[in-house]
């Protein structure tokens, strides 16, 4: 079997890491990046942490509009595809290389696979809920990561090819940790923290957030005056809006440059609590057990709101700072096991032999 698996972004990388290596065990896979996340802090990096193959296509598109972006991304990988001719195209998440790659395949009537399929915030202003639901609609296998995400599909008449897999974090988080910990000591040091010290861990980076003033200070006088000290991997836009409105974080507000996925498991592991507008990041605080205060007021992580670990909070200062305090307290009792188990890499590797028709024999398997 021969498969296309298209990225661009973070979670893209985070998420390809264990399907690629289960893959290429019996598949050729060609790994083909789109450029959309291009300095090495975004991108290079998980590469080289996770043991990421390096990919056999670049394309190079770099920074745009979502119009400009997106439309380098569809004309330069229906070049790839016609020229590759993939059994099948992968595509992660919901960014503008998902949307892009998945329109590029069915164009050309290629079978697409969408791993985290289902999500919904409910949000048609944020531009990943319009790529999530235009992706489902066009892909042929939907690999579903909650039964939120199930239902969500079939809501939309989408009940052909889904298959419930679990979230393939759940792989990375069970074979990473300790390897992350090794970290523990040089993170501390590298935010200027006493190892041990009690810290809240903090991520800014949507346009809804850094774009508007009077919600970027909100969030900055927030941070400055939280009980505990703020560790802030500052993503280059948040760094770029502070400085434009003249805004300026205490000593509270540890910031640090962005920092790779085992670097973010060490943090979490760290952290008493989380404080991010990230879709990425609330699954992964919940799935490390840490509390949640999501700077949105939806979030496509319904379950982890539902369940009490997680909290919808715009920024006006005296809510955001009442979610934290109250986030402060003892977490939940119950953490049910909203994103399955260990295994979700392989099983999607099985699911595509069976749907692409190309089954690897039982014994030949690793």
């Amino acid at each position: 079997m021969k498969i296309v698996t298209v990225v661009g972004a973070r979670p893209e990388f985070i998420m390809t890491a264990f399907v690629s290596k289960t893959l290429r065990k019996h598949h050729t896979e060609i790994l083909v990046h789109t450029g959309q996340h291009y300095d090495d802090n975004m991108s290079g990096i998980f590469f080289t942490e996770l043991n990421l193959p390096q990919p056999e296509i670049n394309l190079g598109v770099g920074s745009g509009s979502h119009a400009t972006q997106t439309g380098q991304m569809l004309i330069r990988l229906e070049e790839v595809f016609e020229q590759q001719k993939p059994d099948c195209v992968i595509v992660y998440g919901d960014t503008n290389s998902t949307l892009a790659g998945s329109l590029a395949a069915a164009k050309l009537n290629i079978p697409v696979a969408h791993i985290e399929a289902g999500l919904r915030s409910f949000d048609r202003t944020m531009p990943e809920e319009i790529n999530r639901i235009l992706t489902d609609h066009v892909s042929r296998i939907l690999f579903a990561p909650t039964r939120v995400a199930v239902a969500n599909l079939t809501h939309e008449g989408i009940t052909q090819g889904v298959h419930l897999v679990g979230d393939v974090r759940v792989d990375l988080f069970h074979d990473i940790q300790s390897v992350a910990e090794m970290r523990r000591s040089a993170l501390f040091s590298d935010s200027g923290l006493a190892e041990g010290m009690d810290f809240i861990l903090a991520t800014i980076h949507r346009p809804v957030n850094t774009d508007q003033i009077d919600r970027l200070r909100a969030i900055v006088e927030t941070l400055n005056t939280l009980p505990l000290p703020v560790v802030l991997p500052a993503h280059p836009r948040l760094r770029k809006m502070v400085q434009h409105f003249n805004l300026n974080f205490t000593d509270n507000v540890h910031l640090i440059e962005p920092v790779g996925f085992l670097a973010m498991v060490t943090l979490l592991n760290a952290c008493h609590i989380v404080v991010t507008d990230s879709g990425g990041l609330q699954k992964e605080a919940y799935i490390m057990r840490r509390p949640t205060v999501t700077v949105r007021d939806t979030t496509e992580w319904v379950e982890t709101v539902q369940s009490g670990w997680n909290r919808l909070c715009e920024p006006g200062v005296y809510e955001f700072k009442a979610a934290v305090f109250q986030a402060l307290c003892p977490p939940p009792l119950a953490h049910p096991d909203f994103y399955g188990t260990y295994g979700v890499s392989q099983r999607i590797c099985e699911t595509l032999e069976v749907e692409i028709g190309q089954v690897v024999p039982e014994g030949t398997r690793l």
